[in-house]
Formats: C-alpha cells, structure tokens, sequence
C-alpha cells in the first residue's frame, strides 16, 4: 500500500500563471504599498523643501488636531450621507438589469443598455458640463420653467446638494455596475424557467423566485464591499461640483484632505486624514466580512 501512494506523482508546479500575474503583482505592491512609507509624515512636522528625515517628530500631534477640528464633525457627516445615500443606490444597478432582462424588443434593450453604460467612460470635467448645461440657472431645464414663472438652482442649494450629487452619481454609475448583475441573470439555470413555465408560472413569479434569489448572493459580496468603502465615496466628483456656496456641505473626508494638503500645502496633516481614513474603511471591511462569515457561512476574502 505505502509503495502504491509513493508511487504516486505530485502535481507538477505550472510557473507560466504565475509569471503571467506577475508583472499585476508588481504593479500593485508598486502603487499601493510603496506609498505607505508616505504615512511617515503624518507623524513628522513636515515643511515643503525640508529634508524629510530631518524633520522633528510630533508623534499622534496632527491626529489630535484632527479629532479636535471644528471640521471634523461636519466632514465625516457629509462623507456618511453621501454614502448612505449611495447605499441605497445599490438597489438600482440590478432592478437595472433585471429590467433589462425582462424586455422583449431586445434591440432596444441593447440599445439603452449601451446609452446607460457611455456615461462611466465620461470624465467628471464633462458630466460637470452636462449637467451644468442643463442643470445650471441659464440651463435648458431652468429656461423651460422659466415660462412657467418658477426656476430652480439645484446645482448651487444648500438643501438639495445631498439628493442632487446622488443622481448625477446614479447617471454616471448604474449603467455600469448593472453589468456585472447582466452576466449573473445570464448565469442562472435556464431550465429553472422553463420548469417554472411548465408550472404555469408568469414572467413577474419567474423574476420574484427565480431572478432575484439568483442576484441575492452577488449583490450581498457588493454590498459588503460597498460597506468596506462607506468613508471612501471619491473625490473627483465633489471637486469639480464644488462652488462657495454649497461648498461647506459637499466637503467630504477625501476633498478635505486634498484641500489641506494639495491647496495649504499642510502635508502632515492631510497625511493624517488620509490615513484616519484608510484605517476606519480597513475596520469596517474586516467587519462587513466577519458578519458575512457568520450570517452566510462565507466570507468575502
């Protein structure tokens, strides 16, 4: 028996996978770990044109500053109702898809699903203009109220900022993330509808116990991931949206820490809201998974 199992061959390691994901692997530890030797400074005092070893060491100093700023309580705010508003958004990239499936002029459903894809290869400089065109007190929708006597300035209100930055999210964004629930209904056991059709089941039951039970386990590994990423909501849209008016309220954690560090040079600082973030988002990731681990019996990594 024990020369049976030694004759036995092992597996033979294949290199050529390996040396194919190497040159990713590089680009990643390259772009995403180097730069956190750049966390140094926010324990330094840091000056432009000062030799950075040189610098005087303040320990958590800029961390207190932060946890002590007047701005503190309103950025993290502004950062968790973006995000909480995008978290409901979630919803709409597979009722998306899901609406996509069930039409039955499939050239038109290819059609709108290329049209509600074209705005995500579109930069935040011209979704800015787009909407500024249209959005804008001279733009086309406020000339066409203006026959009517009423006008809006959605682009620079206080009160509308959060549900008006969540649509132009939403139009930039769902047609794109539909995608992946597009190739999940695809996925799914055709003869599970035909059984259904078979049982006298109509389209709407066939989406209610077929459909949405087959997205279930790929919206849960999003939506966890989504969780992982609630203090993380971008930058580039806030920044090219910002204006005098509503800029105490589109202020976010990640525009903040491009105005301190980019705009007043205060490198130690921005480097310690920086890292303040990536810490909460490491946490709430490791939490997001180990509720999934004992709620599905999986984990996402």
């Amino acid at each position: 028996m024990s020369t049976a199992i030694s004759r036995i061959k092992k597996p033979k390691k294949n290199w050529t996978y390996f040396f194919i994901a190497l040159p990713l692997m590089l680009l990643v530890v390259l772009f995403h770990y180097v730069p956190l030797a750049g966390w140094y400074l926010a324990f330094i005092d840091y000056k432009v044109g000062q030799p950075i070893l040189k610098c005087h060491w303040v320990g958590f100093k800029y961390f207190r500053m932060l946890f002590s700023s007047r701005d503190f309580g309103r950025i993290m705010g502004n950062t968790c109702i973006f995000s909480t508003y995008y978290m409901f958004m979630l919803l709409l990239p597979p009722l998306f898809a899901i609406l996509l499936n069930e039409l039955k002029l499939k050239r038109f459903g290819k059609f709108s699903q290329t049209a509600a894809t074209l705005p995500n290869f579109v930069s935040w400089v011209l979704v800015y203009s787009v909407f500024y065109a249209v959005f804008s007190s001279d733009g086309i929708v406020n000339t066409l109220l203006g026959h009517f006597g009423t006008s809006q300035k959605w682009m620079s209100s206080k009160k509308d900022v959060y549900w008006f930055q969540s649509f132009v999210w939403a139009w930039k964004n769902v047609g794109w993330k539909s995608i992946i629930y597009i190739a999940a209904i695809s996925s799914i056991d055709q003869e599970l509808y035909e059984a259904a059709a078979v049982d006298g089941a109509n389209r709407f039951k066939m989406c209610l116990h077929i459909t949405i039970p087959g997205l279930i386990p790929t919206f849960l590994v999003l939506f966890l991931i989504a969780v992982g990423n609630f203090v993380s909501n971008g930058l580039q849209q806030y920044f090219v949206f910002d204006n005098a008016i509503i800029s105490k309220k589109i202020e976010t954690i990640e525009l903040y820490t491009y105005n301190k560090g980019l705009k007043l040079l205060d490198y130690s600082y921005a480097t310690a809201v920086g890292m303040f973030q990536s810490v909460i988002s490491i946490v709430l990731l490791f939490i997001a998974n180990g509720t999934s681990k004992l709620v599905r019996g999986e984990s996402i990594f």
